[in-house]
């Protein structure tokens, strides 16, 4: 049996990660399943767990209440959710909206798509490992959630903030081009396996792509996201 609760409490992806850890070493606890967009969680049970059980496995940071049963005669829950979604989103669709007006207006009179392509990359590269390293203790902890490289050596979560800030860097001073194309293409690609198979999957998770101040769920946008960036480097070393 599966029941799902409210959780209070939680801010990061280092607060879900250790919600989950503490309910899942509990007796009779199959899985642990966060969403910490909603602060709920669910889990499911072999036997039924009271609230003093579960509340006592968790830090006194957090509280867990029974979650309110919603009408299920409602026609437009759907609607509802995907404007919420899109709402969670809106950050992200700033920030890119940002990015790719500098980059035009860098390089609009005369028009150049290959400097275009080369700042696009390196203000996106810049602007995101500056929202990682706002909380760079949270963002391994959520990284490694879907990055298959972040879950087998912890380490390159953080270590990956750095990466992403150097290879801006270079992109914009247009230093070693060829070199961190190719680093691209290998650090977007393994994270891009990794939101494909979370999306997948159907789990819920915070995408980390922006870090964990401000709260993104992983939807198709970061696949998006990551493609649109692959193609770009995949464009500049056939040219």
């Amino acid at each position: 049996m599966t029941h799902t609760y409210n959780v209070s409490g939680m801010t990061c992806g280092s607060c879900k990660a250790s919600v989950e850890k503490s309910l899942a070493e509990l007796a009779n606890v199959d899985d642990v399943m966060v969403n910490l967009d909603k602060n709920e969680v669910a889990i499911s049970m072999s036997s039924h767990l009271d609230l003093e059980t579960l509340q006592s496995a968790l830090s006194d940071k957090y509280t867990i209440t029974e979650k309110e049963q919603r009408n299920v005669f409602s026609s437009s829950v759907e609607q509802i959710e995907t404007k919420s979604d899109f709402k969670a989103l809106f950050p992200l669709f700033l920030i890119l909206g940002y990015i790719s007006t500098a980059s035009i207006l860098l390089n609009f009179q005369p028009w150049d798509g290959v400097n275009f392509m080369l700042d696009f990359m390196g203000l996106f590269y810049i602007v995101f490992s500056f929202f990682k390293i706002l909380d760079l203790k949270g963002f391994p902890e959520s990284f490694k959630m879907y990055d298959p490289l972040a879950k087998v050596f912890p380490t390159y979560g953080w270590i990956y903030p750095f990466i992403e800030l150097a290879l801006g860097l270079a992109f914009l001073m247009r230093f070693q081009i060829d070199a961190a194309l190719i680093i691209t293409l290998i650090i977007l690609g393994t994270t891009t396996i990794g939101v494909a198979k979370t999306l997948l999957d159907k789990k819920t998770i915070q995408c980390a792509c922006l870090g964990t101040a401000l709260k993104l769920p992983m939807t198709k946008a970061t696949l998006i996201e990551n493609s649109l960036m692959i193609i770009m480097a995949i464009i500049m070393l056939i040219k």
